[in-house]
């Protein structure tokens, strides 16, 4: 067996074994992509906040922050991108964004070791900062899998009051 079935067997296991019961478990009104969305955003709110204070502090020089910001713009594209195609993913139909993303997820955790590494051995002048971006490798791994969870087909109830607004509006249609 190839590296890359490993790879990919790991990633299933992971994403079925651990991600796919906390989603489950979400209450209706929130799915795991709006969960996963929100995660994403917090990871680019704190990346921004790494940033922001290696500039105050003075540790970062002018090509370092342009690389940094440059690589803050591609995250902060990333979400857009996976923002405008979450209408893809449809209660009671598997997720489009699970094959898509199946080549990034096991990408990103090997960033996030790394982060957490740099993180821990980081000098103590630089320290505040690399927490702010190993907790955000460790928020945009976590949403990256709720994003690519399989939505759950929606409730007795709710499928009942959808039949019964269609059938209100059919009535209404009718009349006229």
């Amino acid at each position: 067996m190839s590296i890359l079935n490993r790879i990919h067997q790991a990633d299933a296991w992971l994403l079925d074994t651990v991600f796919q019961p906390i989603a489950d478990r979400l209450p209706e009104r929130l799915p795991a992509v709006e969960l996963g969305l929100s995660f994403q955003l917090g990871a680019i709110l704190f990346y921004g906040a790494s940033i922001g204070l290696m500039m105050v502090v003075g540790h970062m020089s002018f090509g370092d922050s342009v690389f940094n910001v440059l690589v803050w713009c591609v995250g902060l594209a990333f979400f857009v991108g996976i923002s405008r195609v979450r209408s893809l993913v449809r209660p009671g139909q598997p997720n489009p964004l699970r094959p898509m993303l199946a080549g990034m997820r096991p990408l990103s955790i090997p960033f996030m070791i790394i982060a957490a590494v740099q993180g821990a051995n980081a000098p103590p002048a630089l320290m505040m900062s690399s927490w702010f971006m190993t907790l955000s490798d460790v928020v945009f791994v976590l949403g990256l899998y709720l994003i690519s969870c399989q939505p759950r087909p929606p409730s007795r109830q709710a499928t009942r009051e959808k039949r019964v607004k269609l059938t209100a509006l059919e009535g209404g249609l009718g009349r006229g």
